[in-house]
């Protein structure tokens, strides 16, 4: 995360005991012009109003980029075509993998990104009984809002049709359910499991089965007139959510969103200084005090959302719905800076560390064993994994044996007599015996792990479930 400077001005004070231009009693306000309109804002005020808003609209900015990568981008080398189309990926990824930061090769991943202004889009799933898949529905705030899958809909095929917060009808002939979102962007994220390297070709046959299609080509209709907002969607520039040119990128983007009834009163606060669905920043004249205050309040936010990744070590209970996250936005940004679209916990959850159990750094060039009691062995309704990576760059373990992860999966995994199972973390094989057991980690350099277990049980959801730590071996 990029650092600002906070710039510190004084108030100098007259002998009379005016402020320079401001009146008694006034010392900490200023003006602010909007459409023409002059308001009255305190810089206090306009510096916690740009702290919220700036964690309020983290998880939409990094969304959006997505978004405009695979949807808008026509140069970006993965562009999946435009809106309401899928990129699917059906391959084993390998640390020649650089465009995905902790990627899994447990799930190829299937891309969509929605724009349902028009109209809404359906969404077409196969029969898929022998294996398991999930379609998670996130809107533009980062909620998972809807799934389909074999844990949230079953394993027979169905058309499910996702709907924008302004649509109003009945639900058509040959639909099976309808799911209603906040906003108009939507991002759809299929994980389809794969069996190992020989199952690709089936896991390619299941995904060219998924199918997008506009309402109007599903009913046989006319398309409907197209929808303009005040503002287009922005060119992504990740410099532009460290300085004032956030707020032009979240009025853009707040046109594509409803105004949830608990947010009524936050918008509005929002608003004082000129974050409003549609509002060109053309339109807003900041005094010099205030764009300090909100370069001030984008400091304040970057430092509180560095803390509270710093003191996270599990994504139960950072992703989930509105009501499952209980509007707390600093969580939904949490989320978003330590790993975007993670699954709601009923459907996965991820886990790891980047320490041992002494609280030390993993390094490379230590040598490490992941004990797993007979009770503690991660317990879930689908499968489990365990996937290494390089730090800071999040690829893939480079490494002689071609292993990037190990699970219940795995076919030659080894349990002790005793039920328990020990996972060898190490860049050189723990010897023949002990190589079933091996995930390889970097020669040299920090590195990290992530757990996930699909489907996991009751004791991984409530928290009673707790994963070890490594123990590093010799000196």
């Amino acid at each position: 995360m990029k650092k600002l400077l906070i710039i510190l001005f004084p108030v100098f004070l007259f002998a009379d005991g005016y402020s320079q231009g401001k009146k008694p009693g006034n010392f900490n306000n200023s003006t602010v012009t909007i459409n023409g309109k002059a308001q009255v804002v305190n810089i206090d005020s306009a510096r916690a109003i740009a702290k919220d808003a700036w964690i309020y609209g983290y998880s939409m900015f990094y969304n959006y980029k997505t978004i405009y990568l695979y949807g808008i981008n026509k140069n970006y080398s993965d562009y999946a075509g435009g809106f309401n189309r899928f990129k699917h990926y059906a391959k084993m990824f390998t640390p020649a993998d650089t465009s995905i930061v902790t990627p899994n090769d447990d799930t190829p991943y299937s891309w969509a990104m929605l724009n349902l202004t028009a109209e809404p889009v359906i969404l077409h799933v196969p029969d898929i009984s022998n294996r398991y898949y999930v379609m998670q529905l996130i809107d533009l705030y980062t909620y998972n809002f809807a799934y389909v899958g074999t844990r949230a809909t079953g394993t027979k095929a169905g058309n499910y049709m996702i709907v924008g917060p302004n649509w109003h009808g009945d639900k058509p002939a040959g639909v099976d359910k309808v799911f209603k979102c906040e906003t108009n962007l939507v991002t759809i994220l299929g994980r389809t499991e794969v069996k190992g390297e020989s199952d690709i070709p089936n896991v390619k046959s299941i995904q060219a089965q998924y199918k997008l299609m506009p309402l109007h080509e599903f009913e046989k209709k006319a398309a409907p007139a197209l929808v303009k907002y005040a503002l287009p969607l922005p060119v992504w520039k990740d410099k532009d959510y460290s300085s004032t040119a956030f707020i032009g990128v979240l009025n853009s983007l707040l046109q594509y969103t409803s105004v949830h009834p608990s947010e009524i009163n936050l918008r509005k606060r929002f608003a004082s200084i000129g974050i409003a669905p549609g509002l060109a920043t053309d339109k807003i004249k900041y005094p010099k005090e205030i764009t300090d205050a909100i370069n001030a309040g984008i400091k304040d936010g970057q430092q509180t959302l560095a803390k509270s990744e710093a003191k996270t070590i599990s994504s139960i209970n950072l992703f989930g719905t509105r009501e499952d996250l209980h509007n707390n936005y600093l969580t939904r940004a949490t989320a978003a800076a330590m790993g975007l679209f993670g699954n709601t916990k009923e459907e996965a959850v991820y886990t790891g560390s980047i320490r041992d159990n002494t609280g030390k750094y993993l390094m490379g060039t230590s040598k490490y064993t992941l004990t797993f009691t007979k009770d503690q062995i991660p317990p879930v309704k689908y499968f489990w994994s365990i996937t290494a990576y390089v730090i800071p760059q999040r690829y893939l373990v480079k490494n002689p044996i071609n292993r990037y992860s190990i699970g219940d999966r795995s076919k030659a995994l080894k349990y002790e007599k005793d039920g328990s199972l020990i996972i060898y973390l190490q860049s050189t094989s723990p010897g023949k015996d002990k190589e079933s057991n091996w995930l390889p980690s970097p020669a040299s350099g920090p590195f990290n792990y992530v757990v996930r277990l699909y489907g996991p049980k009751e004791a991984v959801t409530n928290g009673v479930w707790k994963q070890p730590l490594p123990v590093k071996q010799g000196k």
